[in-house]
This record gives C-alpha cells, sequence and structure tokens, in this order.
C-alpha cells in the first residue's frame, strides 16, 4: 500500500503566509499524477491512498483528473460524507468530520496490483463509553496541570444551546461578535468562519478551555479598522468566492465570515460582488463612501492587539449569565430546495 500526502493548498492564503515563508503550496494535478505512477510503477504498490486536506470539493475534481488512485481519505471541510464512499471514475473519496466524532473504517480486499473489493463503515466515538487508556491519560494530565486552574476558571452560564458547525454565524460566532463590539466600542464585529469548536448546553457554564477551544489560535490580535461601506463588502464578498467559487479549485474551504450586527441578502449561484445585496449595518443601509468602526480577528498579517480569548472571556465574567436570542444569518436567495446542507421544514419555500 502506497500513501501520498496532500497538504492544504491555500495554506498561504487562509492563514498568515509569514509563517511559513519558505514553503509554497498549491494544487498540482500533473505531480500528484506523477507520484501515483511513480507508486504504481516503481513501488508495486497494489492500493494507491492519498491522505488529504484538501477539502471534499477538490478532492472530487482531482479524482477526475488523477487516474490510479483508489481511495482519497480527506480533511479541512469536515465532511460526513455517508453513509458510503462517494466514487468518482474509480477513486472512492471520504471525509470523516471533526472533532473526534467518528471513526472510518475500510476493509480491503486487495489483489496483485488492484483493488478487488471493499467494505466501509462509520464509527461514531461516544467517549464516554470507551475506557480511557491510563497511560495516555496520565500523560494529558501532565501536560495539563500547569494550566489546569486557569481552564477551569468559570466565566458565565449560557441559556443558550451555543455552537459551531453553520455555513454562516452559530451561536458561538454570534456571541463572540456580540463580546468584540461591546469591549470594542464598535459598530460591527467580523469573527473568522471556522468549523472546529464543541457545544455547550444551555445551563452549563462557559469556562476559560471552553473560550480557548473556540479561539485558541496563533494570530489571536483583535483588531477596530475603519471600513468604507464599499470595503466592506469587498471583504464579505471576497471570502464568499473563496467557498462559492464554481471551480473546485478556487474554493478555500472554511464557511462564511461571521458578523456581528451586519444584515445582508446573499445569493450563492451568483458571481464575485453580485453575491452580497442590500447590506446593512444595525438594520441601516451601508453607504459605499460612510466609514463603519468593525472589530475583528485573525488577520492575515503582523498586527497589535489583544488576543480574542482576553476579550471574550472578560465580556463574559462581565456579563454573568449569556444567551443568544438572534444570529446575523443572511436572507438566502438562490432556492435551496435539494440542498444537503440545508435543514428547513417543509412548508417553508426557499
Amino acid at each position: 500500500m502506497a500513501i501520498i500526502g496532500q497538504s492544504f493548498p491555500f495554506t498561504p492564503i487562509a492563514n498568515p503566509a509569514y509563517f511559513i515563508p519558505k514553503w509554497s503550496f498549491g494544487i498540482h494535478p500533473q505531480h500528484m499524477q506523477k507520484m501515483v505512477d511513480e507508486c504504481r510503477e516503481k513501488h508495486h504498490a497494489d492500493v494507491v491512498v492519498v491522505l488529504s486536506h484538501n477539502g471534499a470539493d477538490v478532492d472530487k475534481k482531482m479524482a477526475s483528473q488523477v487516474h490510479g488512485i483508489d481511495i482519497i481519505l480527506g480533511g479541512h471541510t469536515h465532511e460526513i460524507m455517508g453513509p458510503k464512499p462517494v466514487l468518482i471514475n474509480k477513486t472512492l473519496i471520504i471525509n470523516t468530520s471533526t472533532n473526534g466524532k467518528f471513526l472510518a473504517r475500510f476493509d480491503l480486499d486487495v489483489g496483485k496490483g488492484r483493488l478487488k473489493g471493499f467494505r466501509f463503515y462509520y464509527l461514531p466515538i461516544l467517549s464516554n463509553m470507551i475506557p480511557a487508556d491510563p497511560e495516555m491519560s496520565a500523560y494529558i494530565e501532565k501536560v495539563r496541570a500547569p494550566y489546569a486552574e486557569k481552564l477551569a476558571e468559570p466565566l458565565a452560564v449560557t441559556e443558550s444551546l451555543l455552537y459551531r458547525r453553520d455555513n454562516f454565524n452559530g451561536t458561538f460566532d454570534q456571541l463572540i461578535c456580540n463580546a468584540l463590539r461591546e469591549e470594542m466600542d464598535c459598530e460591527a464585529a467580523f469573527s473568522p468562519g471556522f468549523r472546529w469548536g464543541y457545544t455547550k448546553l444551555p445551563g452549563e457554564t462557559i469556562t476559560m478551555e471552553d473560550v480557548m477551544g473556540q479561539t485558541a489560535i496563533t494570530y489571536p490580535e483583535v483588531t477596530v479598522t475603519e471600513y468604507t461601506g464599499a470595503e466592506l463588502k469587498n471583504v464579505m464578498e471576497q471570502v464568499a468566492d473563496n467557498l462559492f467559487n464554481p471551480d473546485p479549485y478556487y474554493i478555500q474551504g472554511g464557511d462564511m465570515i461571521r458578523v456581528g450586527n451586519i444584515q445582508y441578502t446573499f445569493n450563492p449561484a451568483e458571481t464575485i460582488n453580485k453575491r452580497i445585496t442590500d447590506l446593512r449595518v444595525g438594520g441601516k443601509m451601508v453607504h459605499p463612501s460612510k466609514k463603519y468602526k468593525v472589530a475583528g480577528w485573525a488577520a492575515m498579517q503582523k498586527v497589535e492587539g489583544t488576543p480574542v480569548w482576553d476579550i471574550f472571556s472578560k465580556w463574559l465574567k462581565d456579563k454573568k449569565t449569556v444567551r443568544v436570542d438572534h444570529r446575523d444569518n443572511p436572507v438566502l436567495t438562490k432556492n435551496m430546495k435539494g440542498n444537503p446542507g440545508i435543514a428547513y421544514p417543509k412548508e417553508y419555500d426557499l
């Protein structure tokens, strides 16, 4: 069995490029084909597996262009592609969610020079039903010990379900945006479109560990920027094109930038600069030349600022109790019936 690694092709765009100044990234189907051929012809691999961080849509397009890959074990976009793998040409493609929710298991029937058959299973991980490994538990406890007291610090109680798993604002995202606006005295807020992070149930206490679980990155500084209305729209349009471009090779994955006190109408099927209409701040139509004070974090360039977790945790401690009654989600104009990413009651006409 040969395993070929494919790193995230947009690393210096989706993350600060100054972290990896001497590295280059990209999608290179010709080079991938060369490596697959080398595995088959030089190393006589019977099965070729690609361990990919492309994202599901990019994996599908790559599989349509590169021949000889048996399985792509994908990551980055966190899909649960089930209940069975997607088949493109003769390549099986699977993603397996995030945060250890599932294991994906392939049982392979391998013959000389080819994959003869397979069985596939998703195995949900119910962590409280699996005995902990004593050696690993001891190691984790040792590593956490210097920080355990700080991580356990109670900050506030939530009256709402807090989560981050939507293409647009989740309730945890909304809470972060609310905190940034209030603490930084801004009209609006941006928060990056991350999918990682876990859920808090109503009535649970939000701890410092929960805050870090939503914000812990290596470029966490909070900034305040004055955008004109035209610049505000441009930022959002650029992010939208990274996500909804019809060519998978131009899709960077992730989700739409999260917004606080910004309202808009959105058509994912449109082209760049035309997806967002009726853009408003605080319910008032945005004027192209008017300036708006916007708080945000996770800047792509080096900036000075306070880490987002310090600002968020201070806000939570001051509030003591929090809830999310409203999310700044867009109005979707494209017909969404049949879209597997949309769940809605039958009576809704989308």
